[in-house]
């Protein structure tokens, strides 16, 4: 069944636009018995993917537990979007693209940014910019870097798991490189307490990491994600007093190799405006599978 939306007339460039016609989104939804098919498409582009792999492989596809709706228009080997915090789009042609940005421009945005391969991300918001504004930042080249080894330099050996007991000590660095790397507190709103609970919550899942120096944290980073065969690093930061000493490169090594050991494969992603934090990514032995793009929206 389509339905016909009203015009729009404040479009950028586009005065008077009609909506195209849209496929109402009481769609049949994924269910369980796509589980496999949906696994096997994501499994495809792995280390792009890993973000939702992760979630699907742990939650499955219901959305109350997956934490967001995965989209189709009807083959998920053909196309597939996660719509939550964040809208990323994971596989799809043109119409495919155009279909999910008419999709999250039809219900109230739940998202604070888009994020995923540049190809798919930047003509979904070339759609939704008509419908929700300006962004904040659009980021449209992002390095995906991926390791296809063994890290090619030593890992630091200060460099550990961190504890709950370390929570005070990890904070504030954690908090430091949020408003670096995204330009607002994450401790906006409620004091803190959602931050403090979000990293209280990857630390206790191990997948923390640090060196603390007398209690001081001088390197940091987290794998953000972790799906049955790739572990994408997240967060990486250096204490300002010791950087250019290569901690980063050595730092990022050591989460690395904890994630080989746990049978995956090392990814990360970075701002290509970021030369020292590419130069110690390629210095580990990372090397660039494609690109990501970000768009930060209000």
């Amino acid at each position: 069944m389509l339905k016909l939306l009203g015009d729009r007339t404040d479009g950028p460039g586009r005065p008077g636009n009609r909506w195209r016609q849209v496929r109402e989104l009481g769609r049949k939804p994924l269910g369980a018995k796509d589980y496999a098919d949906v696994l096997d498409a994501l499994g495809r582009d792995a280390v792009a993917t890993c973000m939702v792999t992760a979630r699907v492989a742990e939650h499955g596809l219901s959305p109350r537990t997956l934490g967001g709706e995965l989209w189709t228009t009807g083959d998920p080997a053909q196309s597939l979007c996660f719509s939550g915090a964040n809208l990323i789009p994971l596989l799809g042609d043109g119409d495919a693209l155009m279909d999910f940005a008419e999709r999250a421009a039809a219900a109230p945005r739940m998202c604070s940014s888009l994020v995923g391969r540049s190809e798919l991300v930047l003509p979904m918001w070339t759609e939704l910019e008509q419908v929700w504004g300006p962004p904040r930042e659009v980021r449209d080249h992002q390095p995906l870097m991926a390791l296809p080894g063994v890290p090619l330099i030593a890992p630091d050996p200060r460099v550990r798991q961190v504890t709950l007991g370390d929570l005070d000590s990890y904070l504030p660095a954690a908090v430091d490189m949020f408003v670096g790397e995204v330009g607002v507190d994450p401790r906006d709103g409620d004091e803190g307490r959602s931050y403090r609970r979000r990293i209280a919550n990857l630390i206790a899942a191990g997948r923390a990491f640090a060196a603390i120096e007398d209690g001081e944290v001088i390197f940091k980073a987290e794998i953000g994600a972790m799906s049955p065969s790739v572990g994408q690093i997240q967060g990486v930061w250096v204490a300002p007093t010791h950087r250019g000493k290569g901690l980063g490169a050595s730092g990022t090594a050591a989460v690395a190799a904890a994630i080989i050991d746990l049978g995956r494969q090392p990814s990360l992603y970075v701002n290509s405006f970021n030369s020292a934090a590419r130069a110690a990514y390629r210095t580990v032995g990372f090397v660039e599978i494609g690109s990501f793009a970000t768009v930060l929206v209000d």
